[in-house]
């Protein structure tokens, strides 16, 4: 693009500071999805626009910088979303230095940040961040009303801006009313910029690809639905939503998009980003449906995230038929008291079930589990690592319970004053910073080291090693006791070692 742009979008990177030294090769690179919305929205209403994906790229902040610098646009939109609700805040970090690089070398050039923990703590963030301008929505509408008021010559206050958020004079914020929420997605929020990204740049996690360890390039993540309509304690989801309010695409375009992709890039292997994609019957059967009569749904590698109580034995053959090789589920704990404390009232039989209907099916399981919620005690969490273990699932992630921005969790932080991390790279479950929440039994370094520890005797365990090497053969089995060798080192583990 010779002219001057009217939109840059950045990606903030920072793998290396969110996972160590996992970020190398074990992690996913993902097509920014909230840049692509965002860039599809403003090019439909004449804005030229540039994505400058910094994690794609490798690009350090002040690469950042020296290229928004060259490119000169009227508006730079620093876009924080991350990969699922919780990375927002955990790429806070990588956000401000690129901004504060931004304004070292063309401070004229205004900017905009905007993603869901931005939306959580707006005011917050204009104040501590080197920005202009902050976004209180989902963005899209904001960025493009304050672009035309940039265009305008910025003569009047931005008043008008809907969910802008800004200085008026020195000393006060204000946050002008929220955007409505955008309704039309397959209109508005098609994101159908591929052409703005490096494709080429973009892979799958290691374990979508278990069995075939090759197949993580070419690699993409779409979405068929935003948001959800439940309200787990310590998930910060629908805090650039304003509500619990869920949304989906047509089908028709969700599979238009897969086509796209496949035909276009050759893209096989995808991730789908929805927060619940197995939830409405009619959406994800109509998904399916249309994904078979591709002709060729047998060549492609879905993963998807789902709840226990949402999945529907009946359902599972087509899932697998239309090419949905992975389910992610949030079992969360083995305590049914800890589960219901953070409003997932899930029973023990339909967890054990579901995963067993779900593997019959063809289809591996992530199970999802969570140390240190609040009711949590060092037997719970032995009850949560047992549950895991007796599962055996094909992979499994542990975090630790996180008051993220957003969540009833930091909500209950706040008002109680619980300790929170002391920046925003502590709120990343693999960070040297990495912070949890304390309970009422367990310091936050105990529920660390548990989580840890966990980690480590789930993936060494000889009875998953045994189902690995059957069902992906040995060269997975020793991927994975390779990745198993990586001890993320924790500050406050080793201070509690120390003392």
């Amino acid at each position: 693009m010779s002219q001057r742009p009217d939109l840059v979008l950045v990606n903030p990177g920072g793998r290396e500071r969110i996972y160590q030294q996992l970020g190398n090769e074990l992690t996913a690179i993902e097509p920014p999805l909230w840049c692509r919305l965002i860039a599809g929205y403003a090019i439909d209403r004449g804005k030229s626009v540039v994505i400058v994906d910094s994690e794609a790229e490798g690009m350090g902040p002040a690469s950042v910088a020296e290229r928004v610098k060259a490119l000169n646009p009227v508006l730079v939109g620093m876009v924080v979303f991350g990969h699922q609700p919780s990375a927002s805040t955990q790429q806070m970090v990588a956000a401000g230095e690129s901004c504060a690089a931004i304004k070292a070398v063309a401070p004229e050039i205004p900017i905009i940040i905007v993603g869901g923990h931005v939306s959580a703590l707006p005011e917050r963030t204009l104040a501590e961040e080197q920005v202009d301008f902050a976004c209180k929505g989902e963005g899209p509408a904001t960025v493009v009303q304050l672009l035309d008021w940039l265009e305008l010559g910025a003569e009047t206050d931005p008043t008008e801006v809907a969910g802008l958020v800004w200085r008026d004079g020195e000393d006060e914020i204000r946050v002008n009313m929220s955007a409505p929420l955008i309704s039309d997605l397959d209109a508005d929020l098609h994101g159908n910029v591929w052409h703005l990204l490096p494709m080429e740049k973009y892979r799958a996690h290691n374990w979508q690809c278990f069995g075939d360890l090759g197949a993580r390039m070419p690699y993409a993540s779409i979405y068929t639905s935003l948001g959800c309509p439940y309200k787990c304690s310590f998930c910060c989801i629908n805090a650039p939503f304003d509500a619990n309010r869920y949304r989906m695409r047509s089908p028709v375009q969700v599979v238009a998009e897969v086509d796209r992709l496949y035909r276009t890039y050759g893209v096989k292997t995808f991730k789908i980003i929805d927060e619940m994609f197995v939830l409405n019957d009619r959406h994800v059967t109509a998904i399916c449906d249309g994904l078979i009569e591709l002709g060729y749904s047998d060549e492609l590698n879905f993963w998807a995230y789902a709840r226990v109580d949402t999945v529907k034995p009946a359902m599972l053959a087509k899932l697998r038929k239309a090419g949905i090789r992975w389910l992610a589920l949030g079992i969360e704990s083995g305590s049914k008291h800890v589960r219901d404390g953070a409003d997932k009232a899930l029973k023990y039989e339909d967890i054990v079930g579901i995963v067993r209907d779900i593997q019959k099916a063809g289809i591996c399981v992530i199970g999802n589990y969570i140390f240190g919620l609040p009711d949590d005690t060092v037997a719970t969490m032995r009850e949560t690592l047992d549950l895991a273990k007796e599962l055996n699932c094909e992979f499994a992630n542990f975090y630790s319970a996180m008051a993220y921005p957003g969540s009833g969790l930091y909500t209950q932080a706040v008002e109680n004053g619980w300790a929170l991390p002391d920046g925003w790279a502590g709120f990343s479950q693999h960070s040297y910073d990495c912070k949890p929440l304390p309970t009422e039994h367990c310091s936050a370094a105990q529920v660390l080291k548990f989580r840890d520890d966990a980690f480590h005797e789930y993936f060494a365990d000889p009875r998953y090693l045994g189902m690995v090497a059957q069902r992906f053969g040995w060269d997975t089995r020793k991927h994975i006791e390779d990745m198993a060798e990586h001890r993320l080192a924790r500050k406050i583990v080793e201070e509690m070692g120390a003392k």
